[in-house]
């Protein structure tokens, strides 16, 4: 049994973060037992499972849904994966269009003859 400094320190987090946590519903907050809340094996899984998704570019809406799913519900989670795996690709897109339009300005930047400064004249158009 562990209090929360432990955990935090077991786990490598920050106190804070795991009472977010608990505030937002990812994690269970145990009853208090002598003036001290104490924390089980169970709450260091749900803690790893939480930095693994976090680490896998999970939203915290999302790794709270996949808190709630069975072992068994493998036709949830893969739509909740697959959700976040079209919104990654989404962003890349997006990415790749910012990318070509900052490529431009910096060419244009470089081969112009004119004074004024064609990044600053494009950011400036109404």
């Amino acid at each position: 049994m562990l209090t929360i400094g432990k955990l935090a320190k077991h786990c490598q987090l920050n106190v804070e973060t795991i009472r977010y946590y608990q505030r937002i519903g990812l994690m269970r907050v145990p009853e208090t037992t002598e003036h001290y809340r104490y924390y089980n094996d169970k709450d260091i899984e749900t803690l790893s499972f939480i930095q693994k998704a976090k680490d896998a570019g999970l939203q915290l809406s999302e790794i709270q849904e996949l808190l709630q799913l069975q072992l068994n519900d493998r036709e949830q989670v893969r739509q909740v994966i697959q959700q976040r795996l079209n919104k990654i690709d989404q962003r890349i897109q997006e990415l790749n269009s910012l990318k070509v339009r900052l490529a431009t300005w910096v060419d244009e930047c470089k081969t112009t003859q004119a004074a004024s400064c064609p990044i600053l004249k494009e950011l400036k158009k109404a």
